[in-house]
């Protein structure tokens, strides 16, 4: 994975003057919408030569949505090089917000690395990942709380409880690494009133999944096991839903059961992680304001 983000690195650095038949909009899309994490690798590498700084939006949405931290790499290091002193503050001020939270909250060191570089090229100076982005505590510092349910599964497998409980912490790992900004966690314990919530400022969601399927297929010696699960998001305290989601995921395994139940896990998070990363945390930023 390192030769692959170097391969990138030298294709931003030698590749100047390279004419692209694509245009902002298409690679834009690829780059938000592709499943290929190469394509989307690709897209983010060709926005980043297009030298136009109409492509600052969606490199700053990757580099804290995409869910490959190679990809999340080169949305940095392509921020890095298109943002310039002359860049609409817009542009500029979005960049800046984004790398700071890939910086100092991104699950990957690689793109902690490629952030702080940006961050550098543009502003003169890096952040550290100890920073005070708002993190998972306190009262929210972009002044949004998210409170993770436990989540259910109606699959009836023997490992219901073990996959109900990979899901909660999958969903809220996933919000610390891609929305460090958005808080977990309440100063004092438990969980904050209506009132609390409105004495602060912070608006409250409410983030609930469903495992609704876990199918294991076996052909010979290999097995591929689907997984379909819904999520909710509502506000919090109240819980009044205002967004339904769903998603699936295929995993192929040996035909041992040990493998299986690996498997099974791996297409749970992988479904719960895209959910929260591509759909859950752009929905709360219509609602509220994020960095």
């Amino acid at each position: 994975m390192v030769g692959r983000i170097a391969f990138t690195i030298a294709l931003l650095v030698t590749l100047s003057g390279v004419a692209l038949a694509d245009n902002i909009s298409q690679l834009a899309d690829q780059l938000a919408n592709d499943d290929s994490d190469r394509v989307r690798l690709a897209a983010a590498v060709s926005l980043a030569k297009l030298g136009d700084e109409k492509a600052i939006l969606p490199l700053a949405k990757c580099v804290v949505n995409d869910s490959d931290k190679n990809v999340r790499s080169a949305c940095a290091i392509g921020l890095g090089n298109l943002v310039k002193p002359s860049t609409k503050s817009a542009f500029k001020n979005l960049a800046v917000a984004n790398l700071k939270t890939a910086a100092q909250g991104d699950a990957s060191d690689l793109v902690k690395q490629q952030a702080n570089k940006a961050l550098t090229q543009i502003t003169g100076s890096g952040t550290s990942s100890g920073g005070t982005s708002g993190g998972t505590s306190g009262g929210g510092g972009a002044g949004i709380y998210v409170n993770i349910g436990p989540m259910s599964s109606k699959t009836g497998s023997a490992n219901d409880s073990k996959l109900r409980t990979l899901m909660a912490k999958t969903a809220a790992k996933t919000m610390t690494s891609r929305a460090s900004y958005m808080s977990q966690a309440w100063s004092g314990g438990g969980t904050p009133s209506k009132a609390a919530l409105a004495g602060k400022g912070i608006s409250g969601f409410y983030v609930d999944g469903t495992l609704n399927e876990l199918k294991v297929k076996t052909s010979g010696s290999s097995a591929t096991i689907s997984c379909k699960v819904s999520m909710l998001l509502a506000d919090f305290p109240d819980k009044s839903v205002f967004g339904f989601l769903n998603g699936g995921a295929s995993v192929t395994a040996s035909a041992s059961q040990s493998d299986q139940d690996l498997a099974s896990e791996d297409c749970v998070s992988a479904v719960i992680e895209d959910l929260i990363a591509k759909k859950i945390i752009p929905t709360i930023c219509t609602k509220a304001t994020c960095p």
